[in-house]
């Protein structure tokens, strides 16, 4: 077994599974890889299954009932990557607006660099965004420098959603305490391990928007974050047990 894992929350993207899963599957450090599928109608998750017996032990799949959210797949993912005892977890989209290539970068920049979460970074070295409309990227752009000035964190961009976590943090973390489950749910994992005084680093990649499917995103996730960034700050102050 591997010691890093790739979790790949998918609804409705039989149009990149395959392709994602082909290409993961082909980089020496051996990734596994878990796809959690919210019961898609698209045949996503037979898809999964296919590739499961032509890369046995290597692929597997969670499917869950509904659409339960971003969050609470992660959430899923690292509480069945901790059971299997795996000392790496990358989260990944379906879609390759994350570029596969740039897993190595991350998963080596905590295992052999002394990081303890790494974030495949769209703004460390400008903004690394391609085929996104220009009011999206001002959008999420200026939600990273908002979630700077209220958490003081120097991230970035924190509302990432390519990382890598050494085991440590998430056991560190209390998964079950995790209260958002779209947007702002990356924004809450890497402040709870910056108060927690885990390495966190930023590696620059260079986002795409998806060519095939249909995003997930919408105005009220952006609003999630907006005001439970607030939240977040309060908690860490007045109500640090949660942490």
């Amino acid at each position: 077994m591997s010691d890093v894992l790739v979790i790949i929350p998918t609804y409705n993207e039989i149009e990149n599974i395959t392709a994602i899963l082909e290409t993961v599957m082909k980089y020496p450090d051996g990734f596994d890889v878990l796809v959690i599928d919210d019961n898609s109608p698209d045949g996503t998750a037979e898809a999964v299954k296919k590739m499961m017996e032509k890369f046995p032990n290597r692929i597997f799949l969670e499917q869950r009932k509904g659409k339960l959210g971003l969050g609470t797949a992660y959430i899923h993912g690292f509480k069945w990557a901790l059971k299997k005892d795996y000392g790496y977890v990358i989260e990944m989209d379906a879609d390759f607006s994350h570029n596969p290539d740039d897993l190595t970068r991350l998963y080596h920049a905590c295992k052999d660099d002394c990081a303890d979460v790494a974030i495949g970074s769209r703004y460390i070295s400008g903004v690394n965004v391609v085929n996104w409309p220009m009011g999206r990227v001002l959008m999420s752009y200026f939600a990273s420098a908002y979630v700077r000035f209220i958490t003081r964190m120097k991230l970035r961009d924190s509302t990432a959603g390519f990382v890598c976590y050494r085991r440590r943090v998430l056991e560190a973390i209390k998964l079950d305490n995790i209260e958002f489950k779209g947007y702002a749910f990356q924004i809450e994992m890497k402040f709870k391990a910056y108060v927690k005084g885990f390495k966190i680093v930023e590696i620059p990649i260079i986002f795409i928007n998806r060519r095939l499917g249909t995003s997930k995103m919408n105005s009220s996730i952006f609003g999630e974050a907006v005001f439970g960034v607030l939240k977040l700050k309060f908690n860490s102050i007045f109500n640090k047990k949660n942490f």
